[in-house]
This record gives C-alpha cells, structure tokens and sequence, in this order.
C-alpha cells in the first residue's frame, strides 16, 4: 500500500484499527512520581496497583476490538491504571485527586452515530458540469459549479469520479449537508496549483459564519464536570441551541497560572479579552427558579470563574452534516514558490459541527518537485486546518511531504484551534513540521488523537537548513482536559511551557492524558498542575522539573507517570473506547 499517491499504508499499519497493543517492546527512560507509590518505574510492572487477572471486556467503539474495552465478551488481562478502575465513573479521584475526565463525548454527534451518510442523497457528479478528469484543463469553475448546485437543492453530494482534477483556484462550501465525495485516496485526486497570493488561506473552505447574542453573565462559578450554568435571565436560549461559554483573561487568572510577563505581554494577542472555551448545546432551559439554569450533555473541563467574567453566549451559523471522503489532496508547488508564503491549506473547516473527514490522503502532483529540494512534495505548507469546531471526527486518513517547513506556522499537517470535541482517529502524519498540533489561542478542549501516528517532523530554520526534530504538540495557550490516546511518536509529542515562543504562549496544557503512548520518539510532559502519562512503550519520557529545564517554568508538580514501559499490557489500551462503550451501554 505505500504508494506515492497516498503513504496511507505504513502509517495506519503501524496504528492498525483493533489493535490491541501499539509499537514495539522496550522500556523508557523516565522519571517517576511520588504519588503513594502509584507511579512506577519503567520495568516495575509487578508492582502496579489495580494489576488484574482475567475478566470480561469487550470492543470499544470506533476502533473494533480493543483489550479490557468495557463491553461484554472477549477478555481482560494485564493492568489498570489507578486513575480508572474497573468499576470507573466520571467524578472518580485517587486520595491525593488525581483523576481523568470523560473524553467519550469526542468526534461526530458525540461518537454517538457512524459517520458518512450523507443527509441529502442526491449526487452532483462535477464531470456532467465540465471538470476534466485528466487534469487537461483547470476544474474549478465546474466543481465550484457542482457544489453550489448541491447547496440550491439543501445538500447533496459533490462527486468527483476516478481521475486527477487540476484546480487552479479555490474551492468554497458554505452551506451544510454538503458531501464531497470521490473513489478514493489513490483514485480521485485534486491538485491545486495555485500559490501566490495563497499565504493564511486554503484551498478548499468549509465554514460557517458564526455570530454571537443573548450574553448572559453566570451567576454561580462552574465547577469541572458541571453540566449547569446559572444565569439572571435565560428567556432567550431554547432547548438544541448552540452555545458557547467562556471568560477573560484577566490579571488574576494570568497570575493564578503563573504566566506574568507572558500572557500579559504586550506581544500576547488575548490578554483581556474573553475567549471562547466550551462549545456546547442545550438540552434545558429552567425560568421556574431564581437564577435561571442552562443545561448541556458535555461536562464542562475546567473552572469558570466570576472575577474573570464569564458568560454564556448563544451562537448561530454554524454548518453541519459536511463531509469530505474518498480524495486525495495535494497544493504542492515549486520550493521557492512554496517558500514564499505562509500558511497555505490544503482544507479547512471553522464554524461547522458534526461534521467528518475520512479517507482523505495526500500525493505527489505534477506541479511538485520532480527533482532538488522538495522532490515528490505533497503539500506547498500545511494540511488541514480546523477553526471554531465542535464534534467532528476525522479519521483513517494520511497527510504527508510538506515544502514549507519553516517559522510562521508552516507545516502543520493537521491543526486545530478553538474547538471542543474533535476526534482524529487512525490517522498517519509524516514530514511536516509539528504533525498534530494545538494551535493559537485559548479553548482547544475535549478533543481525542487515538491512534495517530507521526514521523519525520522536522523544523527547518529556513527553505537552505533542515533544524531539528519537530515534535507533534500543544503549541499554544492552555490545551485542557484532551486526550491522546494508543498513539505512536517516532519523532515526539510536547505539552509544555513555552515562553515567549509563538507570541508568547506560555503554558500549553493542563490537565491532558497521554494513554498507551508508543514510538521511538520522545515524549515531554510538563503540564501547568496536573498532568498524566499511562502507559507507554519504547517512547522516551520527560517529565523532570529543575533549573535547566527551560520549558518546565512555573508547571509544578511534576505530572503523574505510571506503568512508564508497560503499555503494552495496559488494560483498557484505548480510553476513549472503554470510556464511550461505557457511556453508550444500556
């Protein structure tokens, strides 16, 4: 299967749906945790508390068959973690607090309906409107055609059949129920051409207009794991409304993180200014008491407190039931053409929820490089780009081969920012710059990476110099309550303290699990308060605070480590799947 048109094949292979172990064997360098003996050493898999014997489990939910998956059938045998026991519920704490959250609520309606029927049938084949399937002539105008055909009809899908479609401009969806659709990754293939003039936007846009009304200051502070605000008058919200509800970043809250001279930096963009953080619908609205109450399916993460004003906002205009399947996506240009702007997409979706992507990869396209620098490049900078989201799920898909590895934001194969509940699943990333990444700004939460797979990264200091290894990471401010989950990292993942680095972005994470995490790479974990890593194999672990650790700065204590080299018999081996079965049984 590895191609040239897609690289799918080792990638997923190595993340392999159903699998019960991930990476090889091994043990990691680590340090340990004092936390009552729970933490343990990289070979001290004997001693692990909770360690079981055999017992029933069962499939979890997108991923097939997973070991101690909380259904019925199948078998249990290894260990568990002190943070989820058996009999686990939300709310659950060890006696010095640690805890995890309910990641379940990740990925299409809540992980709670399959993925990719589209809810208008009617199918918009782009040739019947001009496109040449042999890329002879520039497509855009007859696929720009096809899909505001299906927009006039309520929906449908935009079909692009087996051949490669040359696209000299940009393609735009701005209404939901909109499918685009092809015969697969190594079959249907758009390449678009176009480059200058391309810096900070995409090729193809998926997005909403969202606007914001009804503010409502809460009345009482929310707690994690609330799933009530109270408000003054909530007459204006109505049962199915979307809603978002976050606050400022205010000097106290600066100080309470321990971020003076970095958040508050005249650099930072969101000193003082109130930042959307937890995206959710109602389900309730209660006028008969005194303060009203608004109710919602998804527990909040973290505190909202009223020093730092936080609201609740009623918001409209997102899209929903988009979907992208079955292409293949390549911008790649001339290197120096590629180098000359920032922040190109491939795709991008803001402003849309339940919503999906799957079986989409990259390939090489005539315009790449056929020799030199960036020979058999797939994409001019970055891959897909996911802005003001909510429950949408992406999945068995492949992003590879960036030109534009450089400063500014470039080569980040699939980026997410300002979203809530975001699954990326079985999903294969190799030779950008941060593979996976959080990125820009406040409210990236309740998001999910389980079995992903990143290689190559590598940060080029300029389009002459490859630099160092680039790390799959949280790259901006305050990443809370995610989870990364039976996941490989040949060249690493980062949760840290940032500095001044990227605008001043400071902490990057608090409260995020690492959960059976593999690879040959390193894994740093220097989490503000509370931060996990369960179960690894074979990756290298940091997670030490001293004075020569720049990047550990004001994150005590350090975060919790257990069963470091035991990954492999860690039971379950994927938490959102155990979690979501859980939720999901009768």
């Amino acid at each position: 299967m590895r191609r040239n048109l897609v690289w799918l094949g080792a990638g997923l292979a190595a993340v392999a749906c159903g699998s019960s172990t991930v990476g090889g064997s091994g043990a990691a360098s680590t340090t340990s945790t004092s936390d009552s003996g729970s933490s343990t050493s990289d070979s001290a898999t004997a001693s692990l508390a909770n360690t079981t014997s055999t017992s029933t489990a069962g499939s979890g939910g997108s991923g097939g068959a997973t070991a101690g998956s909380g259904g019925a059938g199948g078998t249990e045998s290894g260990w568990r973690s002190t943070l989820y026991p058996k009999d686990w519920t939300l709310g659950f704490a060890t006696p010095q607090g640690r805890h995890v959250q309910d990641y379940s609520y990740a990925g299409y309606h809540h992980g709670e309906a399959a993925l990719g029927t589209p809810a208008v049938a009617t199918v918009f084949d782009v040739t019947t409107y001009g496109a040449d399937p042999k890329g002879g002539s520039d497509a855009t105008a007859a696929a720009q055609q096809a899909i505001d055909a299906a927009k006039s009809n309520g929906g449908g899908v935009v079909y692009f059949p087996t051949g490669t479609y040359r696209l000299d401009g940009q393609l735009s969806i701005k209404a939901s129920k909109i499918v685009l659709r092809g015969e697969g990754a190594n079959a249907s293939l758009l390449a678009f051409t176009k480059s200058a003039g391309m810096g900070f936007l995409s090729h193809i846009t998926i997005g909403g207009t969202l606007s914001d009304s009804s503010e409502q200051l809460l009345t009482a502070e929310g707690a994690e794991n609330d799933t009530t605000v109270a408000v003054a008058d909530a007459s204006a919200y109505k049962l199915g409304d979307d809603i978002v509800i976050g606050f400022t970043i205010t000097p106290a809250f600066i100080a309470e993180h321990q971020m003076n001279g970095t958040w508050d930096h005249s650099g930072n963009a969101f000193a003082g200014k109130w930042q959307p953080f937890f995206r959710r619908e109602v389900t309730q609205v209660d006028t008969t008491k005194t303060p009203h109450t608004i109710s919602f399916a998804v527990p909040l993460r973290y505190p909202t407190k009223l020093r730092d004003n936080a609201t609740i906002r009623r918001q409209t205009g997102y899209l929903s039931e988009v979907g992208v399947e079955k292409l293949g996506l390549a911008n790649a240009v001339s290197w120096d053409a590629a180098w000359n702007q920032n922040q190109v997409h491939v795709l991008e979706l803001h402003g849309v929820r339940d919503s999906w992507v799957r079986d989409v990869g990259s390939f090489s396209p005539p315009n790449a490089p056929t020799s030199g620098s960036g020979k058999g490049a797939h994409l001019q900078s970055s891959g897909l780009l996911l802005l003001d989201v909510k429950s949408v799920t992406i999945a068995d898909s492949g992003l590879h081969k960036a030109e534009n590895r450089g400063g500014g934001g470039n080569g980040y194969l699939f980026e997410v920012r300002q979203s809530n509940e975001v699954l990326f699943r079985d999903l294969a990333a190799t030779e950008g710059r941060h593979n996976f990444i959080q990125n820009w700004g406040f409210g990236v939460t309740g998001c999910v990476w389980q079995r992903v797979h990143s290689s190559g990264g590598i940060a080029w200091l300029n389009k002459d110099f490859p630099g160092l290894t680039g790390a799959s990471e949280f790259h901006h401010s305050l990443g809370l309550g995610n989870l990364v989950d039976a996941s490989t990292f040949d060249d690493g993942w980062a949760i840290v303290n940032r500095g001044n680095e990227s605008t001043y972005s400071g902490h990057t994470g608090t409260e995020n699990v690492m959960w059976n995490t593999s690879g040959t790479g390193t894994l740093r974990s220097r989490q503000f308060g509370d931060g996990y890593v369960v179960g690894t194999t074979s990756i290298n672990v940091q997670t030490t605070l001293d004075g020569l650790v720049f990047d550990g700065a004001n994150t005590a204590p350090e975060d919790f480590t257990e069963g470091l080299g035991a990954g492999e018999t860690l039971v379950p081996q994927s938490l959102y799947d155990d979690q979501l079965a859980k939720r999901l049984a009768p």
